[in-house]
């Protein structure tokens, strides 16, 4: 008998770990899906139900300035309004050790190209971007 209980424990052990990696797997994927959809579009408002409480944003070569997530929506706003979207395309995302997601992409605008570095840390099992650097290419 407390040899079945201790097979049922670690049996219940090994699933948790097979299928939990799995799980947030899709949640990163969906997520990502998620910000790629709002930046195609160029829209703000979608883009930033991604966005963390505090947000970093860099354009252009400008200095990192961090923003409430309210702020961070306004920021963008009006960089879709200056960089019409054309296209923005995931050309390489991953996971770094400390588990933050990372996507770099390019944004296409009439005229411009931006090379696009997203972080994303997890916040109470959800990822949400933290900081967003645009490079004029």
């Amino acid at each position: 008998m407390k040899n079945l209980k201790l097979f049922a424990v670690a049996l219940s052990l090994l699933m948790v770990a097979v299928f939990f990696p799995a799980g947030q797997a899709v949640a990163q994927g969906d997520v990502m899906n998620s910000v790629k959809s709002a930046m195609k579009v160029g829209s703000a408002r979608d883009l930033s139900r991604n966005f963390s409480s505090m947000v970093e944003i860099t354009l252009d070569g400008s200095e990192a300035t961090s923003y409430s997530n309210t702020q961070a929506e306004f920021v963008m706003k009006n960089f879709f309004a200056k960089n019409a979207p054309v296209d923005f395309s995931v050309n390489h995302n991953g996971t770094s050790d400390k588990g933050q997601l990372y996507a770099i992409g390019t944004y296409a605008a009439k005229g411009e190209s931006y090379t696009v570095l997203i972080r994303m840390k997890s916040a109470n099992g959800k990822y949400l971007i933290h900081s967003m650097n645009f490079i004029k290419d």
